[in-house]
């Protein structure tokens, strides 16, 4: 198969789609592989590794997509690349399409194959694709929290592991997941107050258990949501229902009870936060300040920490682009159901009942994918 890897073009985003290691497996299983040129110098891998170990360097994205059968990226096609694509062609990369439905209506246009990493599935029910990412954006969004509760960044000047005789900071985590632990285990080593809230009594069981009953854990109803927030100093938003629009769980009037220049980081924002002041920022621009309290929602987090995120990335992306290549997407999908789960829309048809539902679409199960 050939299969291409154009450069990033989001704001900041760093991330490509295949390390040199990625390349040199599926080199060695005799598939083609298209490079933009310079696609992940910026991170340490020069056009130069990618050609010792069998790439192809492509000048310009219009070359990749025109000649790759499979494109594999990082972050959801912006406009120019959408109009690249072409029915027949595989589009392997993250969309979080339930909060964007320009980009849904683009790749619906295109006709292509479009396959999300945010909801391939695994046995364990868990989302293998989109944890590696969700460690990276959990571990950060209590590094640029503390951060921005700095004075100088608008916050209220509060140092999160406080300092013998002065009260540590209070951290309220919403969300038990993968994000959310790795916030709570950032925060707890600093020295801050740590309160987990998550719907699931199971799930807040392991949490005490995995920290030794050192976090907080609230099972999360409104009520609990707003008492708890309303002593925070950093508020961590990591809720997640695969493939559909985030929850709005903080109200407007929640937020106005927290303390001025308190931090609300949104890990969320990518499908559509769960912060109802929540909206998009970018690397340039991270934060937004609105009732008082300092908003951090930039949707492409780990691309501030590109190197690390791509090898993570690409660990667990790997094993489904050589089962996509080696056996093309219909084979594979037919023998592999996590992988089928991936499969968000189809020669213009969405085919993921939570995309499908987000958009107020038809969907059109994986099956009837297959056979068009």
């Amino acid at each position: 198969m050939k299969i291409g890897v154009p450069t990033e073009v989001k704001n900041h985003e760093y991330r490509v789609g295949l390390t040199p290691g990625a390349v040199r497996e599926l080199t060695s299983e005799g598939h083609k592989v298209l490079i933009q040129h310079d696609a992940a110098a910026a991170i340490g891998f020069p056009d130069a590794a990618y050609e010792a170990v069998g790439a192809h360097i492509a000048p310009d994205a219009a070359s990749v997509f025109a000649e790759a059968e499979m494109v594999v990226k990082v972050k959801e096609p912006q406009p120019d690349e959408i109009a690249r694509l072409h029915r027949g062609q595989v589009l392997f990369t993250y969309l979080h399409l339930a909060a964007d439905r320009p980009q849904a209506t683009g790749l619906i246009a295109s006709g292509a194959t479009c396959i999300a990493y945010e909801t391939v599935t695994d046995a364990h029910a868990g989302l293998p694709l989109l944890a590696p990412m969700s460690e990276v954006a959990g571990r950060m969004s209590v590094q640029v929290g503390a951060h921005c509760l700095e004075r100088e960044q608008g916050g209220a000047g509060v140092l999160l592991g406080g300092l013998p005789g002065v009260p540590a900071g209070q951290v309220v985590v919403l969300g038990g997941g993968v994000a959310g632990t790795q916030a709570a285990t950032v925060a707890l080593g600093l020295g801050a107050r740590v309160t987990v809230l998550d719907r699931s009594l199971p799930r807040l069981r392991e949490i005490d258990r995995l920290f030794g009953g050192r976090v907080a854990t609230l099972s999360s109803t409104s009520e609990a949501i707003e008492k708890a927030i309303a002593g925070a100093d950093l508020l961590v938003g990591s809720v997640l229902i695969a493939g559909a629009a985030a929850p709005k769980l903080v109200s407007r009037a929640m937020l106005r009870s927290m303390r001025p220049g308190s931090v609300l980081v949104d890990i969320a924002i990518d499908q559509g936060g769960c912060c109802e002041t929540s909206r998009p920022t970018t690397h340039d621009a991270p934060t937004y300040i609105e009732e008082g309290v300092v908003h951090y929602c930039v949707t492409n987090m780990p691309g501030a920490v590109a190197r690390t995120s791509t090898l993570a990335l690409c660990n667990a992306t790997l094993p489904f682009v050589r089962a996509l290549a080696e056996w093309g997407w219909r084979d594979a999908m037919q023998a592999d159901q996590h992988l089928a789960c991936g499969l968000n829309i189809h020669a213009g048809r969405v085919t993921h009942p939570a995309v499908a539902a987000a958009l107020d679409l038809p969907c059109y199960g994986v099956d009837q994918a297959i056979t068009l």
